[in-house]
């Protein structure tokens, strides 16, 4: 890898060694792949003049998950535990996003669009390795989640979350963001077998 530095992005083959060293599950991959796919169709549909940086939502789309898999074994929080590992690893942007994809802390909804609101929410239109919406996904984490009352409040304060940062999104995107992520294909293939 090169060298690193405070603010540096991986590259898009970095982000495969990586996926590949942390033994990610393939369906994990598969999700991170299009949750890729989405957060890039969202930043490629933005108006002229929004300043986002593209490699950095690739990078952190694709990493999102990245401990996810030892996570089914540690009963970790993976995103807690991923920002960590990319922190160590010498990619804080990355991290920021990362630790946030769960739950997003502090938006400002009347601000400029953020890296970390557009992966956020791109991993909340993906199940498995399928675009779905809004209401789908919840309601899959509902269904293998939400045992308890308190869970289930978690989950539609989330749900509420995402359709305000969905809002957020939608003003500075030149289309519909269905219309943008309308032709993205599920695809079952390996990282290195999609490349942007």
């Amino acid at each position: 890898m090169a060298e690193n530095t405070p603010d540096r992005i991986p590259s898009r083959k970095e982000c495969e060694e990586l996926m590949a060293q942390y033994a990610m599950r393939p369906h994990i991959v598969a999700h991170s792949l299009q949750v890729m796919r989405v957060s890039l169709a969202v930043t490629d549909h933005l108006k002229n003049g929004v300043s986002v940086n593209r490699d950095l939502v690739a990078a952190a789309a694709l990493l999102h998950d990245i401990t996810k898999t030892r996570s089914f074994v540690t009963k970790e929080r993976h995103d807690a535990s991923g920002g960590a590992l990319l922190r160590e690893l010498g990619f804080p942007h990355v991290a920021e996003i990362v630790e946030q994809h769960v739950t997003i802390r502090n938006v400002n909804l009347h601000g400029e669009l953020e890296e970390r609101e557009i992966v956020y929410y791109a991993d909340k239109r993906v199940l498995h390795d399928t675009i779905v919406t809004i209401d789908e996904r919840a309601n899959d984490i509902m269904q293998r989640y939400g045992a308890v009352e308190e869970i289930r409040s978690l989950i539609l304060q989330n749900k509420s979350q995402v359709l305000a940062v969905e809002r957020k999104i939608a003003r500075f995107m030149k289309t519909e963001i269905d219309q943008a992520i309308g032709g993205i294909k599920t695809k079952k293939a390996h990282a290195s077998d999609d490349h942007q």
